[in-house]
């Protein structure tokens, strides 16, 4: 076997990150880019992407295969079947603490997507005459908004987080 026929290796990694977060105790998240090979809940996707929480404690019968990741869960109390192709993955990461693993689309945007901004500038396009880019193009890293590095010189301050609600903390009353 050689490399061009040797298996992808995002099946694995997805694998290895879910093992990482659920030894240390966080919760694994897939954000998935939506199509019709996706078989996930319509009602909650939004811009062709819904991020699925892939816990132990949220799902049941999760099989992570080497074609499909594939559950059961609760959505609005309702048990549904879930079915993302590998393909379709976007990133795996902690939500504690947003550590994971961006990847880009297996078979390029599908007719109708639109890429944000900052993905387009992540994915960088390769030419021919340059095969090291294409290396590169297949790279993606994962930006958090709030970081400055990102900030242009023209825009805006970002808006101050809102106060919490001044008053009483909430308590739980024991009713018999």
């Amino acid at each position: 076997m050689n490399a061009l026929d040797s298996t992808s290796t995002r099946p694995y990694l997805i694998r290895a990150l879910y093992d990482w977060c659920t030894d240390n105790g966080l919760t694994p998240y897939v954000a998935v880019a939506v199509d019709e090979t996706v078989q996930v809940p319509r009602e909650y996707v939004k811009n062709n992407e819904i991020v699925l929480n892939i816990s132990f404690d949220a799902t049941s019968s999760l099989k992570l295969g080497n074609d499909f990741i594939e559950f059961k869960a609760r959505f609005a109390g309702s048990a549904r079947e879930i079915m993302v192709p590998i393909g379709r993955v976007i990133a795996i990461y902690a939500r504690e603490n947003g550590q994971g693993m961006a990847f880009p689309l297996a078979a390029g945007p599908s007719v109708g997507t639109v890429q944000s901004p900052v993905q387009a500038e992540a994915q960088p396009v390769a030419t021919e005459a340059d095969p090291s880019a294409a290396a590169e193009a297949k790279i993606v890293q994962l930006v958090p908004a709030n970081n400055s590095s990102s900030a242009r010189d023209d825009d805006p301050e970002p808006p101050e987080p809102p106060k919490p609600p001044q008053g009483k903390r909430p308590s739980l009353t024991r009713v018999k």
